[in-house]
């Protein structure tokens, strides 16, 4: 116990008894918190979303952590600000007449092209899979979605894939491996700029260290300062399933969500696990599962064929497994 007391004051760097998210960040970044701190990073800045954690709060939490088997990803996490189905807030787009969308459009979902444009320019026609081939066989062009009955999912938009420590990874490739995440998180920012605040709107988070946690620089000046998250240490958004996302998704489908778009990155990787996972969990007949790609990236390496998937990229594998699996995927999402 007397470690936790001494870690709290540590990071309570005003000293007044209580850590706010602020504090933790300042002092998580001059203590050089990386690697195995990640984990207690993520915790502790999802406990301080809302509302500045006490000493003993701080300790109690750090103890329930410390005695379960799962750690930080454990019971502790129902403590957290997103318990059970609060988590749902219920936003629905409306005019300024207080009356629902008609039959207009929102948003077209343009900007799947510039992907393909951009994926041919960073690497040789001879190596490149195919991209827009891949949409013709394993993709919608477009699907429509109603923003009175649907919910908007964007997995990981965190500025470690585009600045940062998954990023600094990749080494002298790094830039250009990044390039279609770029995009896809602008063309998300682009979509959130329309939509947020309007529609029922989630995120989640891997853990990185504090200078690579934060949203991706296109997000963050459109993001409320305390936006919900899912904390997700693992490829499925299901995993640990103390994090809220399962109660979520329940609530949608209470309350007359029929669609969920998801977005983010990395398409072949998180991003297939959780659409695939999400609906294999929710009957298709209560809630549609869409995959925008307009809104999705992967590593640049991974839109290149491959021997091991059959002589397709893995972008294309993703795309048919999710197809497969009862997932619509969608070159780009018109929102009505």
């Amino acid at each position: 116990m007397n470690d936790f007391f001494d870690l709290f004051n540590t990071l309570d760097r005003d000293h007044d008894g209580k850590l706010t998210r602020e504090e933790l960040f300042r002092a998580a970044m001059e203590l050089g918190w990386q690697g195995p701190q990640a984990h207690l990073y993520a915790l502790l800045d999802y406990l301080t979303l809302c509302a500045p954690l006490n000493r003993e709060a701080f300790v109690a939490c750090l103890e329930e952590a410390n005695n379960d088997p799962q750690g930080v990803y454990g019971r502790v996490l129902r403590r957290g600000p997103l318990g059970a189905k609060t988590l749902y807030r219920g936003e629905t787009l409306r005019h300024e007449n207080g009356e629902a969308p008609g039959d207009g459009v929102l948003r077209d979902g343009r900007g799947i092209e510039k992907a393909d444009e951009l994926l041919r320019e960073i690497v040789s026609s001879e190596r490149a899979g195919d991209y827009a081939g891949a949409l013709q066989r394993s993709a919608l062009a477009s699907h429509t979605v109603s923003v009175g009955d649907s919910a908007l999912l964007l997995i990981d938009p965190q500025r470690s894939f585009t600045a940062g420590e998954w990023l600094w990874r990749l080494g002298p490739v790094g830039d250009m491996e990044a390039m279609p995440i770029r995009l896809a998180f602008d063309n998300c920012a682009r979509l959130l700029e329309t939509v947020y605040g309007r529609v029922e709107t989630m995120f989640s988070r891997c853990p990185f260290g504090p200078e690579s946690y934060g949203w991706d620089g296109a997000l963050e000046a459109i993001l409320d300062k305390d936006q919900p998250y899912f904390l997700k240490p693992s490829n499925n958004l299901f995993m640990p399933e103390t994090n809220g996302y399962g109660e979520w998704l329940e609530a949608l489908v209470e309350n007359g969500i029929h669609t969920l778009v998801m977005g983010g990155c990395t398409l072949n990787s998180c991003l297939r696990v959780s659409a695939v996972a999400t609906r294999n969990t929710i009957p298709r007949e209560k809630l549609d599962v869409v995959v925008d790609l307009s809104l999705c990236g992967a590593r640049t390496s991974n839109y290149l064929n491959a021997e091991q998937f059959g002589g397709i990229s893995p972008v294309e594998a993703a795309m048919r497994e999710m197809a497969e699996g009862g997932v619509i995927v969608a070159g780009r999402v018109v929102w009505h």
